[in-house]
């Protein structure tokens, strides 16, 4: 029997193994029923269990302890001159207002890009700037923190994020780390933004609460040998927002890393590359889990790590799509791997630095995001970040492709063929710039 036939056999089994499973299915429904695993919160400590369990069945589990200033989060509210309150989500580690709120001239900003914010000028400053949120997988997306940082550096005292969804409530999200010269932030509904964007210049307050305070997170691990040293890493974020149930960003690709990983798990020992599971969390706090665990690698550990598989936000669309960076020999690497699967998917050269692929381009390791519904901005994958983020938005096909098209990757990663080559320090700060 050929090698080719032997690897067809392989492919055959381990493709078989996810599109007979319910289990995919159940993780998927236990993981939402954790509620949005927000960092801190009891909700991420049954999610982090949950995981712990599923890993252990896989491979041996590790974990990371992640020191970082945690945030609980407290009730908003914008106040119209007139009295009437309109429902707000504060933004991740907002400062606090105080029970008086912050009083200030509303300032419409459009879009908030940073040219938007610099043409209004003087206006900005002591304002509360008010900005649209963006369709986030998408090629022309700005992240909220550069209008976040382009307000703040204007002088705005505070900062409100308009939904671009009707009909979706406040939208959420990172913004500052709460330290000096952090403002009060918020995200607002669309309607919310279209009743303040006709209050231009008149006085609104916002409230805003939350505490901080020192604690510490934990990232997971579980790591599968190969027949060398190298290593190709799955990663997926475990953590969420609290206003849903976080379900497809990230509970979809938390269940379709468990599928993939427990389909290959007896083929990897003899690969050339092993197979290393990581679920990290504090990633909607500005990526820091992975940020933490790969300052704290050696060179050497890092050398080891060859390839970042990175699924975040899977299903909610069928279309699937790998967003590479431009990483030279990427889109190469994908189209050849699943070819023998006759797999395909969309690729996208675009650096987007909003999941913890961004962590291991800038390490220098070849990375890419797997996400659904790239370009497709009338798709659920408009909701991330609303309470709108729920179950009933996703499909098992959807997930059931995803998890294959990932562990058709991992076979051909873990057997080393045609992975793209190390990054340079400088090549890697160009592609995340």
């Amino acid at each position: 029997m050929t090698n080719e036939v032997l690897a067809d056999e392989v492919l055959a089994r381990v493709l078989g193994r996810i599109w007979a499973e319910r289990r995919i299915v159940d993780d998927f429904a236990a993981l939402c029923d954790c509620g949005g695993r927000f960092a801190g919160t009891e909700s991420e400590a049954k999610a982090q269990a949950f995981l712990a369990t599923a890993l252990a069945e896989i491979a041996p589990v590790r974990r990371e302890t992640v020191p970082y200033r945690g945030w609980s989060r407290g009730p908003a509210r914008v106040v119209l001159a007139d009295g009437a309150a309109l429902d707000a989500a504060a933004l991740v580690r907002s400062p606090a207002t105080g029970e008086a709120g912050l009083s200030a001239p509303l300032v419409d900003c459009g879009r908030g890009l940073p040219e938007d914010i610099a043409r209004e000028g003087e206006r900005v400053r002591g304002a509360i700037v008010l900005v649209r949120h963006e369709f986030m997988i998408g090629r022309d997306h700005v992240h909220r923190r550069k209008k976040y940082d382009a307000a703040r550096a204007a002088g705005a005292a505070g900062f409100l994020i308009a939904n671009h969804v009707p009909a979706a409530g406040p939208v959420t999200g990172s913004s500052g780390d709460g330290g000096p010269g952090h403002i009060p932030c918020a995200g607002i509904s669309h309607e919310a933004g279209a009743r303040l964007a006709e209050r231009d210049g008149q006085v609104v307050t916002l409230h805003v609460a939350g505490t901080f305070r020192e604690t510490a997170a934990q990232n997971l691990f579980g790591t599968i040998p190969g027949r060398g040293a190298g290593l190709i890493v799955l990663s997926a974020h475990l953590d969420g927002h609290d206003l849903a149930e976080s379900a497809i960003d990230n509970a979809s690709g938390l269940a379709c890393a468990l599928a993939a990983a427990r389909a290959v798990a007896d083929v990897v020992p003899g690969l050339a590359h092993g197979l290393e599971v990581a679920f990290f969390t504090i990633e909607e706090w500005a990526l820091a889990g992975s940020a933490a665990h790969l300052a704290a690698m050696g060179e050497g550990e890092r050398a080891r790590r060859k390839l970042n598989v990175n699924l975040d936000s899977v299903a909610g669309d069928d279309a699937l799509t790998a967003l590479t960076s431009g990483v030279p020999g990427m889109a190469g690497f994908l189209r050849g791997a699943l070819a023998p699967a006759g797999l395909s998917l969309g690729i996208a050269p675009r650096f987007m630095g909003n999941s913890d692929h961004a962590n291991y381009l800038r390490a220098g390791i070849p990375a890419f995001r797997l996400c659904a519904g790239f370009e497709r901005p009338h798709t659920p994958l408009s909701l991330l970040l609303t309470r709108a983020d729920t179950r009933d938005k996703v499909t098992p096909h959807q997930l059931k492709t995803a998890a294959a098209v990932t562990a058709t990757i991992l076979l051909a990663a873990c057997g080393g063929e045609g992975l793209p080559p190390p990054l340079e320090v400088a090549t890697a700060a160009r592609l995340t710039a």
